[in-house]
């Protein structure tokens, strides 16, 4: 047997991972012999994208609302058989010439019949189709009789009384679509519709006589709608023939009455009617001269001024006699078929019966089908043009990734969809998000910084939920609620507030400053919580004093007595406060001493230090995780199967937000506060620095590099005791000495 020839792929590297290139017509032929491990993407839904659906519609091969590699490899060997040279895929034109369609293949061939015909029956010249040809079907078949549809409209025939039985089938029992865009029948509407004809005829040549001729309906109704409540009557009127005492119990109770009687009327309609029809008296008859119930008054005046019984009463026995009378009348009315095409009248129906269409109708629709496989071929060729315009473009995003990894920002993923435009940046990784619940679970594993956006447009309905990675610039600014534009990819306009955040390092830079912020967060929130809690304090201890003054007693000499002046509290007090300013001094010196210790690069080598201690950790954190941010974990919350790594990698990331810039320009604040001149800062700095400095060599923190204090105090000589054997000797140490 002989081996089938294996394709030569070429790769390249990008998003972290070695990926398969898409370049030639030959790599989208043979795309049955890649390895699904080498895939990108194994599957992806076929709704929601920055593409045509109804391409993808046509590529989802198996209907199930999800693109798969199976329905990828399908579509490619579809389409590469049904051109001359597949390198035309790569071109993603919405246009073809007929000449390039490869008409020894089947496919091919058919397509190329099938776009003739469509081009003819436009009127168009040459031998170039597009999508927008095949896009008016109306168009395409408006001057055809037959479209395959086994739909058939007036139209399809020339025959008078082919016309008028098609007329009266849509007029009785309904009409469908036909490709054109006209109404018609199909087979199923045809023999409904005949069959309406004979049952009416049969049901109308079995017609029972009214007994009260045109009004016997309108009695029937009447009756019918009484029947209960004079039934009711009856009974009531025997218990109180058995009873007389029950009589008033069993008439209209006036309590009843009374209840609604302050209440507008017009609206307790179902509360009059359930009383009984007339006043119930001890004799089983309804007198037709008595005053009957207001909510029956008008049915029962109706029944009587149609039936017109001979009798001033009816008894229970004659009530039912009325309705025996209307029994058989009603059995054949219910038995009503047809009544679809009562409406056209009795000599159109004998006219329909007579002249018996049905057969010729069959046939036509049976001529329309046999050109079913025809009109298919024309909506393939639709197909065809949606494939071939955007399939290729799909395979940069599945195959691969190279659209979103384009550096040209005119290029965008299918999953893009538009632009945000918040804080002075713009954020071109957007993405619409599917499933907020999944994205909850998933999205902070992307190591992204992450805006979740509702947006709502006043022109188009309802309300879209979007995601926007944020990967330049400082996050200060940004909390939920925070209000942003939102750009679809269509143009559209959407006004955007911030809903969740998902925290997540942007950059180096950012988590350098990232503990200084956090310091900065929390040394002002105690500041504030202090200042809270001394003023809480204050108010409460100012509230008791004011409640506690009225009852303080007063002096003898009718004057509060004043405390006295405690002299050791207040040295006590000062000692202290000199003890803390010496140790502080202290403090400083040895801090200043050390400083001047050190040689100018040591002093740059101790700052950097200090620096790296605080921001060094958040900076290598950070650095780990841009290094390890992924776009795979947004894309499986929306449904997709992501089957290699996507990074976003420090520089790429760089690209995907965009921050405003300003020309470097000097420009006057004119609401700018005006300051002091610059030559008097100057001044003032340096008398503040001598001041400082002048204090500092004043107060002896100097002499550690050799500027002693010149003030007396600072020069007092020390007495050093020496022990020798038994003997003291007390030496008097000058003052240079003590200065070495």
């Amino acid at each position: 047997m002989a081996k089938t020839k294996k394709h030569a792929w070429s790769f390249e590297n990008i998003g972290g991972s070695t990926r398969v290139k898409i370049t030639t017509g030959a790599d989208i032929a043979n795309l049955d012999q890649l390895d699904p491990k080498m895939w990108t993407v194994l599957s992806c839904p076929s709704t929601g994208l920055e593409i045509d659906e109804k391409s993808l519609k046509y590529i989802d091969t198996d209907n199930d609302g999800r693109i798969r590699v199976n329905d990828i490899v399908a579509t490619a060997k579809w389409m590469t058989a049904a051109i001359k040279n597949a390198d035309l895929l790569l071109k993603g034109e919405d246009s073809i010439n007929l000449n390039d369609l490869n008409q020894e293949d089947a496919t091919g061939k058919k397509l190329y019949k099938s776009a003739k015909e469509i081009l003819n029956n436009l009127g168009k010249e040459g031998n170039t189709i597009s999508i927008a040809d095949t896009a008016d079907t109306a168009a395409i078949f408006a001057k055809t009789r037959y479209n395959g549809d086994g739909i058939i409209t007036e139209l399809t025939t020339d025959d008078l009384d082919e016309k008028a039985a098609i007329a009266a089938a849509i007029a009785s029992v309904g009409s469908v679509a036909d490709r054109s865009g006209e109404k018609g029948v199909n087979a199923e509407l045809i023999e409904k519709f005949y069959q309406a004809l004979v049952d009416f005829t049969a049901w109308k040549a079995a017609e029972v006589e009214a007994p009260y001729g045109a009004d016997t309906d309108k009695a029937i109704e009447a009756y019918d709608a009484l029947d209960a409540k004079v039934k009711d009557y009856f009974v009531r009127a025997r218990l109180a023939s058995f009873a007389p005492e029950s009589a008033t119990k069993l008439d209209v109770q006036t309590a009843l009455i009374e209840a609604i009687s302050a209440d507008n009327l017009t609206g307790k309609t179902d509360d009059i009617a359930a009383y009984p029809i007339a006043r119930i008296t001890d004799k089983p008859e309804l007198l037709l001269d008595a005053t009957i119930n207001p909510a029956w008054a008008d049915k029962f005046k109706t029944l009587i001024a149609i039936i017109q019984p001979k009798e001033k009463s009816i008894t229970a026995e004659s009530w039912a006699g009325i309705g025996t009378a209307f029994a058989a009348y009603n059995a054949w009315k219910g038995a009503k078929k047809g009544a679809e095409v009562e409406a056209l009248g009795a000599d159109t129906i004998s006219k329909l019966i007579a002249d018996d269409k049905k057969q010729a109708l069959l046939d036509l629709v049976a001529q329309d089908n046999a050109l079913k496989e025809e009109a298919e071929s024309i909506d393939m060729v639709g197909k065809f043009l949606h494939i071939y315009r955007d399939f290729y473009r799909l395979l940069r995003n599945f195959v691969t990734f190279h659209d979103f990894y384009d550096k040209s920002k005119k290029v965008n993923a299918i999953f893009q969809s538009g632009r945000l435009i918040i804080d002075q940046r713009e954020c071109r990784l957007c993405i619409k998000v599917a499933d907020m619940g999944k994205h909850n679970t998933m999205a902070a594993a992307s190591g992204m910084y992450l805006v979740y956006c509702d947006c709502t447009s006043p022109i188009k309905a309802g309300k879209i939920t979007i995601v926007a990675t944020v990967t330049v610039g400082e996050i200060g600014d940004l909390f939920v609620g925070k209000n942003a534009i939102y750009y679809d990819n269509e143009g559209g306009v959407w006004d955007a507030v911030i809903t969740k955040i998902i925290d997540n390092p942007i950059s180096i830079g950012q988590a350098f400053w990232s503990p200084y912020r956090r310091m900065s967060t929390v040394i002002e929130n105690l500041i504030n919580k202090s200042a809270a809690d001394k003023d809480a304090a204050m108010m409460k201890d100012m509230t008791a004093k004011i409640n506690e003054a009225p009852k303080a007693a007063p002096s003898a000499e009718g004057k509060p007595a004043t405390q006295a002046f405690d002299i050791a509290k207040f040295a006590g007090i000062f000692a202290a406060l000199g003890m803390a300013l010496g140790m502080i001094g202290t403090a400083l010196s040895s801090l200043f001493k050390g400083i001047f210790a050190l040689s100018w690069w040591q002093l740059i080598a101790a700052f950097v230090g200090i620096l790296l201690v605080i921001s060094g950790p958040a900076m290598v954190l950070a650095w780990m995780k841009l290094r390890r941010r992924n776009i795979a974990p947004l894309l499986n919350a929306n449904g997709w199967a992501i089957n290699a790594a996507s990074k976003i990698s420090i520089p790429f990331g760089e690209t995907l937000t965009d921050i405003a810039k300003y020309p470097k320009l000097k420009l006057k604040d004119p609401y700018a506060k005006k300051g002091m001149a610059t030559w008097k800062k100057w001044v003032i700095s340096l008398a503040a620095l001598i001041v400082v400095l002048g204090a500092l060599w004043l107060g002896n923190l100097l002499s550690w590099a050799k500027l002693p204090s010149p003030l007396p105090r600072f020069h007092k000589p020390e007495v050093v005791e020496v022990v020798e054997a038994t003997e003291t000797v007390e030496v008097a140490v000058t003052d240079s000495i003590a200065a070495e």
